[in-house]
């Protein structure tokens, strides 16, 4: 179940650290877990962190990380490299394998989850939470996301830096009291004008889904417009999309759920894989398979073992870490046509 808790006015996350420290102690963690770190790399991870208290604190931050975001066990991912690190071991198989390749490719992969270390709030893959702001905003943040939260006297101003949230504007406040409410994005501008509503930071443009009320978008270099209830669109900083209809079901993941109907398969994993703590692949043979049906997002082994049932697919790889879902064998006998 998503957290809740309400926020108040202006409040940041405390003790900051310099984004350029984070960066390196995200550096050194991708060095020592290679596998391939020597003694002199690991003597540098000591020193750096004795030179400055932010290095140690930056460090101990990018440990916690990478365990709350799930990869691996904590526990079974220190024994698998430390097996690594011995001369003459074959740990390359089975779960070990996983335990090193899943934090890896997370790595190598997901750069993002590192800059929201600075963020006001952000979430954890498969976390899902719900903040009540100071203004009476109702605030659910989906899984990896991350904003800032800036309320002033003057302004009251969110900032989404990655991800997806779901707003909902105050139903008893008196608006004419409150300085302008606005969320901020990559790409330009909105404002609510008495309304629930998605917003979700996507790859050079954001897309905005408006289930009451209205919201005027504003690219950073574009023309405004305004989204009535039941429209969708998507805008860069130039230009806005041609208005769609909103999809009532996009908003489910705030209650946990995923609606498919007629989906591509290939479709349906991109969506499952934000919420799943490790590596989802896929054959693609699979990828244009049509699926309908609803998929709880708090157990994806358990969604993707949903398919099977009514798809000619199988889950392969080393679940639930790390998970393949493969084209089913042909389970017709020999000689049938």
């Amino acid at each position: 179940m998503p957290a809740a808790e309400t926020l108040p006015l202006g409040a940041a996350t405390p003790h900051a650290i310099d984004p350029a420290i984070l960066g390196e102690a995200a550096d050194w963690l991708v060095r020592l877990q290679s596998g391939e770190a020597s003694q002199a790399d690991r003597d540098g991870l000591a020193r750096w962190r004795a030179l400055d208290p932010a290095h140690e604190a930056a460090w101990l931050r990018a440990e916690g990380l990478l365990r709350t975001f799930g990869q691996v066990p904590a526990p079974l991912g220190r024994g698998t490299l430390a097996r690594l690190r011995r001369p003459g071991r074959r740990a390359a198989m089975g779960l070990g394998l996983i335990s090193l390749l899943a934090p890896l490719a997370w790595l190598g992969g997901r750069r993002a989850p590192w800059q929201t270390w600075t963020a006001d709030l952000s979430t954890e893959t498969g976390q899902r939470i719900t903040v009540t702001l100071a203004d009476g905003t109702l605030l659910q943040m989906n899984t990896r996301s991350a904003v800032d939260i800036a309320f002033d006297a003057s302004a009251r101003v969110l900032t989404l830096r990655s991800g997806e949230i779901l707003l909902t504007s105050p139903q008893d406040a008196d608006s004419r009291a409150l300085p302008p409410f606005e969320v901020r994005t990559a790409q330009g501008s909105l404002r609510p004008l008495g309304t629930h509503y998605a917003v979700r930071q996507m790859a050079g443009a954001t897309r905005v889904s408006v289930f009451s009320g209205a919201v005027a978008l504003r690219p950073a270099q574009g023309h405004p417009m305004v989204l009535r209830a039941g429209e969708q669109a998507s805008f860069t900083a130039r230009d806005i999309s041609p208005v769609g209809e909103a999809d009532p079901n996009a908003q489910l993941w705030g209650q946990g759920m995923l609606m498919a109907q007629d989906l591509r398969l290939g479709t349906l994993l991109d969506e499952l894989g934000r919420y799943h703590r490790g590596v989802l692949r896929r054959d693609p043979a699979v990828e244009d398979l049509a699926v309908t049906g609803a998929f709880p997002l708090d157990d994806i082994p358990r969604s993707l073992s949903l398919l099977s049932q009514t798809l000619p697919v199988r889950l392969g790889g080393y679940p639930p870490y790390w998970i393949t879902v493969e084209r089913a064998p042909d389970r017709r006998p020999n000689g049938a046509r």
